[in-house]
């Protein structure tokens, strides 16, 4: 992705508006100056008519409110603006500006607060903002979305007042707006290398046209001895009495499926994010790298019914809906229904592609049912099957058990190992790429493998 300008949020902005039924209040010099007028309770035990002057000082300070008050310019005189630098990305500090445009040219000063999820930041920001002859004031707060999809921003709040500060105006800005938080795009721009790598296999695609390579059907000739089975046009061949074989030519463009589980398994959460997040990392490198190097990416997200589905495509356009889909995309808390998400594929893709699937194993005394829907798929499709791996699992046999209760987990984490390893290996028999990687490493692993695929020609 060149440029992230055009997903950063658009800029809002609105008047002020009264807030409450009594917007006003009273300055921390006005609490001073009538704490200073109660000196005259002191001599008012011998005379009473320094009551009266206590009356008095409290009336003049009434009025001096009063006129202060009046002088503030009213809410709908200042207008407020939200600003945004960057596009809000996931675990990516943000800067936000709130700039707030006077009408009058008198001196205030404004505290705003601005309303916002407490997924992106744990303190509601609180800011002092100076204005002084009719020239706008701004200040800033960051913020760390720790989830992806959409988040909404409630109503700016002011609290404003003049520098004698006695009075004070509330007010309010209806500044409601939904922001699309999106996946990491940094960690997907780190993947530079394999986009140089990719476009000189495409390039190598382009201009080595040659017959008996790749999988794209070229024409049709006799059988030689070193054809493999597979080859043979056997329609051809009781057609013309002798063994013709199918030639084939590398092909310049292939599909690739991006297929997402959003399970239960995948709510786990490693190093701050989930093992969905990291999914949702790795299937954006692979499909830049994949439109990079021409081939067609598509996206099915499921869990218990399918959450997002894009067709297969290409080029800019189609890489920001891909972007916006895996945006929102949730996690859920039961299982994920495999079988629909392979039919699913069937309908939409009937020739044979590369399908990247994302997806953990779940720990059963029985075959997981995402193991036995990758065997019927491996049938039509080349499966690059990826289990994201347990990091403490390796951890917990690499480490010397010393106690009983360190040996039971030992050995608990041992058959556990074991048993993902007989499901892969079982997969693998079946024709699919299988993998299990670390999340940390999964971007990197998942697009080395692409491109394997790519240069064997195995699509």
């Amino acid at each position: 992705m060149n440029s992230d300008a055009h997903l950063v949020p658009p800029a809002i902005g609105a008047r002020g508006e009264i807030s409450g039924r009594f917007p006003a209040a009273f300055g921390r010099r006005f609490f001073l100056l009538l704490l200073i007028g109660l000196v005259w309770i002191g001599p008012s035990w011998s005379d009473s008519r320094y009551l009266l002057a206590m009356l008095a000082w409290d009336a003049a300070l009434m009025l001096a409110w009063s006129w202060d008050f009046a002088a503030l310019p009213k809410p709908e005189q200042l207008e407020i603006r939200r600003v945004w630098t960057s596009p809000l990305q996931l675990l990516v500090e943000t800067k936000v500006t709130l700039e707030v445009h006077p009408r009058g040219n008198g001196y205030i000063e404004v505290e705003v607060l601005d309303d916002l999820p407490l997924s992106l930041r744990t303190e509601v920001p609180k800011m002092n903002v100076t204005l002084s002859a009719g020239a706008k004031g701004a200040a800033e707060y960051n913020v760390c979305p720790r989830e992806r999809g959409d988040a909404t921003w409630g109503n700016v709040s002011l609290r404003y007042q003049s520098g004698l500060h006695l009075a004070e105006r509330w007010a309010f800005a209806a500044m409601k707006q939904t922001v699309r938080i999106y996946p990491n795009l940094e960690e997907s721009k780190r993947d530079t290398i394999y986009l140089i790598r990719s476009k000189q296999v495409a390039l190598e695609k382009r201009l080595a046209h040659q017959r008996g390579q790749g999988r794209e059907f070229e024409s049709l000739r006799e059988y030689r001895e070193s054809d493999e089975l597979r080859d043979v046009c056997w329609t051809a061949t009781a057609r013309r009495g002798k063994l013709i074989s199918k030639s084939y030519q590398t092909e310049r463009s292939q599909t690739v499926w991006l297929v997402l589980d959003t399970g239960r398994l995948l709510r786990a959460r490693v190093r701050e994010l989930s093992k969905l997040d990291y999914a949702i990392a790795a299937a954006l490198s692979v499909a830049q790298v994949a439109l990079y190097s021409g081939d067609r990416v598509a996206m099915l997200a499921y869990g218990r019914r399918v959450q997002q589905r894009l067709a297969p495509g290409r080029g800019p356009s189609h890489l920001r809906a891909l972007l916006e889909g895996l945006a929102q995309v949730r996690s859920e808390e039961l299982e994920a229904d495999h079988r629909r998400a392979v039919e699913t594929l069937a309908v939409f893709q009937k020739r044979r592609s590369l399908v990247l699937w994302l997806t953990d194993l779940s720990e059963t005394a029985t075959t997981p049912e995402v193991v036995e829907n990758a065997w019927h798929l491996a049938g039509r499709h080349l499966v690059l099957f990826t289990v994201i791996g347990q990091p403490e699992l390796r951890e917990m046999l690499e480490a010397r058990p010393e106690t009983p209760d360190q040996m039971y987990r030992y050995a608990a984490a041992q058959e556990i190992v074991q048993r993902r390893d007989v499901l892969l290996r079982s997969l693998r028999q079946q024709g699919a790429i299988t993998l299990e990687v670390e999340p940390a490493r999964l971007s990197s692993a998942v697009v080395n493998h692409y491109l394997l695929a790519k240069e064997r020609s195995l699509i």
